[in-house]
């Protein structure tokens, strides 16, 4: 029987994992892998206290230092809590490796994932032109026209990581304005390279053996247009990864677990959440870490006065 179970393995994860080790609760972290969504970033600069680093340090960083309680922390990965349930007045935690373990209490930063676009053709090319992750991908098209559906940081940053290899880069909003960074707006604007199309929806991928087209639907005229592109980069947000524990705690529309902001806590008795699978509207990672901090810090107070 552990205090705490941890799952998750973001700066979230890392934040309650360190703080937990520090109050000598025994915990267990479950992840699939370290540095959540930023480790697919090339260059971040707004981790408070560093100028820059790439996201797979700064996921070998969180990780180096939840390892650095080897006494206190035990971790589990690569390995996926797959369901949640109440057990003996705490919780079992099982795993899609056929893990099974048990806590007093439960903190959930399981983080998001990539959304998908859900029309004819994304499927099919995922892989062949179809990609999710710009600092990964981006040196495999170049000399290409590409296209980036989503006007948010997330599609800004996959154009400025483009800048150096696409040969033109259609970006798609489906709005009536961009909705990323001011800053990363003028970079985008004073670039040559990015043409701006609003009020699009997307509607399919076209390709024979690799893609060959996006068509979009100028939501004003309602007009179907098809561009040439030999790939497409999606970046329209995530989806929270909070189907395990749904049975359990309060989710709102969008599949976030709900959480009281002043303590971390979800509408379930001895569960906490934080980072970006919960409702809190700024999916940062400074603000991630200090959440993880308030859950652990509430769980601790929690175990005090049930003893």
């Amino acid at each position: 029987m552990y205090d705490v179970i941890i799952i998750g393995g973001g700066p979230a994860a890392a934040g309650a994992a360190v703080y937990v080790a520090r109050k000598k609760l025994k915990t267990l972290l479950i992840t699939g892998e370290f540095g959540g969504q930023s480790i697919v970033s090339a260059d971040i600069h707004n981790w408070i206290g560093t100028k820059s680093i790439s996201g797979i340090d700064l996921a070998k960083n969180l990780e180096d230092h939840i390892r650095n309680y080897p006494d206190e922390v035990e971790v589990k990965s690569p390995e996926l809590a797959t369901r949640v349930s109440k057990k003996d007045g705490g919780f079992l935690i099982e795993t899609g490796k056929g893990g099974s373990y048990e806590s007093k209490t439960l903190i959930v930063c399981s983080g998001a994932r990539r959304r998908k676009l859900g029309i004819p053709g994304e499927k099919e090319y995922d892989g062949k032109g179809v990609a999710y992750c710009s600092t990964c991908d981006a040196p495999l098209f170049s000399g290409k026209d590409v296209a980036v559906v989503g006007g948010g940081n997330a599609g800004l940053e996959a154009a400025v990581d483009l800048f150096p290899y696409a040969n033109k880069i259609y970006l798609l909003e489906y709005g009536d304005a961009l909705r990323g960074d001011p800053v990363s707006q003028e970079q985008i604007k004073k670039s040559g390279k990015v043409e701006i199309i609003l009020n699009a929806e997307v509607k399919e991928v076209k390709g024979e053996k690799f893609v060959s087209g996006l068509v979009y639907k100028d939501k004003k005229s309602g007009e179907e247009k098809t561009l040439s592109v030999g790939g497409i980069f999606v970046e329209i947000g995530s989806v929270p990864n909070s189907e395990f524990v749904k049975d359990l705690v309060e989710l709102n529309k969008a599949g976030e677990i709900v959480i009281d902001h002043k303590t971390s806590a979800t509408s379930c008795e001895g569960i906490w959440a934080a980072g970006d699978v919960t409702d809190e509207m700024y999916k940062q990672n400074n603000i991630s870490v200090g959440d993880g901090v308030k859950a652990a810090l509430s769980a601790y107070n929690y175990l005090l006065s049930r003893q």
